[in-house]
């Protein structure tokens, strides 16, 4: 496969899933739930 493609979907996978993720800390870290 090619490199730069791969790259992308680890980027892609890695802002899927962190965004929520850094969302959700936030809301816990201020005791907003």
């Amino acid at each position: 496969m090619n490199i730069e493609l791969i790259a992308q979907l680890t980027s892609l996978l890695f802002i899927v899933v962190a965004g929520p993720a850094i969302v959700f800390l936030l809301f816990i870290k201020q005791g907003n739930l």
